[in-house]
């Protein structure tokens, strides 16, 4: 993992692809890219892992990856105390780690809570995206949908969301329907589960910063950006698993219409909110074909 300092905090990440030096990051795909960056975002107590099989399947195409880590309660660096933990405070903290590295013209990739902030950062300074690619997120009103709206509420407070992990160590609790069992159509590595929550348990700084976020979730703010989300005006690709009992097809459709002429809808059978992990090869693949897309 890479470390960048940004005016927020550390921030760690995970890059694999051409333009790495001599070789990619992860020794696959050529050493320089042409291709546009790809950064990925991802949701609540998840971290860059939700990627790896994407960014892996886009590197051996020589495309270049990011993946960082941010404040959404699986970060292992807690922000600086006064640093802002608001989704429009995260998505510009995106768009502070976009600017550190220098990165432009690039697809933006975004998933559950982390769809949201990318709706925020284009509501708040998309000039250095050129493009976008959302698989099953939040959106509208539904920020978090149910049942996670009742658990992320209970979040608001650091003791609470203390209790909240313990609850979690179990695996069963983990995998089940509550935990994130209904996210994904495979079974979960059991360990990797538990680093997503072990953050919460073990930091108190994360858990500040986790409740801080949760605190100024606010579904009628979200349901606002959607008003803008046509004025975007650049190429949208929205990958959707089909079986998602969270974010339905016709969820998606919605989102569709939002966005307007420049979005499309690519339907994955059978596939959950986490289909990125479950098979990431239809993602790699519908992200490859959008870089191609100017923007």
């Amino acid at each position: 993992m890479e470390t960048v300092e940004l005016p927020q905090g550390t921030i760690k990440y995970r890059v694999t692809g051409g333009g790495a030096g001599p070789r990619a990051a992860n020794g696959t795909g050529p050493a320089d890219s042409t291709a546009p960056p790809v950064v990925f975002v991802h949701g609540f107590l998840v971290n860059h892992e939700l990627w790896d099989g994407v960014g892996d399947a886009l590197a051996a195409e020589g495309i270049r990856t990011y993946s960082p880590d941010l404040p959404l309660g699986s970060h292992t660096i807690a922000l600086k105390p006064e640093a802002d933990r608001s989704p429009r405070g995260v998505a510009i903290l995106i768009n502070d780690f976009l600017a550190a590295l220098d990165l432009d013209d690039v697809t933006l990739v975004g998933n559950d809570t982390g769809g949201a902030i990318c709706q925020f950062l284009l509501d708040t300074d998309h000039s250095r995206i050129g493009r976008l690619v959302l698989t099953n997120c939040d959106a509208f009103d539904q920020f978090p949908p149910a049942p996670f709206d009742v658990l992320l509420k209970l979040g608001r407070s650091p003791a609470m969301l203390r209790i909240m992990g313990d609850t979690m160590r179990p695996r069963f609790m983990r995998h089940s329907y509550i935990g994130f069992g209904g996210l994904v159509g495979k079974p979960l590595d059991k360990a990797m589960s538990r680093r997503w929550i072990e953050p919460v348990l073990k930091d108190a700084g994360v858990r500040r910063d986790t409740s801080a976020f949760l605190r100024e979730v606010r579904p009628s703010e979200l349901l606002d950006v959607s008003t803008r989300l046509g004025s975007f005006g650049k190429p949208v690709r929205l990958v959707w698993g089909t079986a998602d009992p969270f974010f339905k097809i016709s969820f998606a459709q919605k989102l569709l219409d939002a966005f307007g002429p420049n979005a499309e809808l690519v339907e994955v059978p059978g596939a959950k909110t986490f289909h990125a992990l479950d098979d990431p090869a239809p993602v790699a693949r519908e992200i490859a074909a959008l870089s191609t897309v100017s923007g």
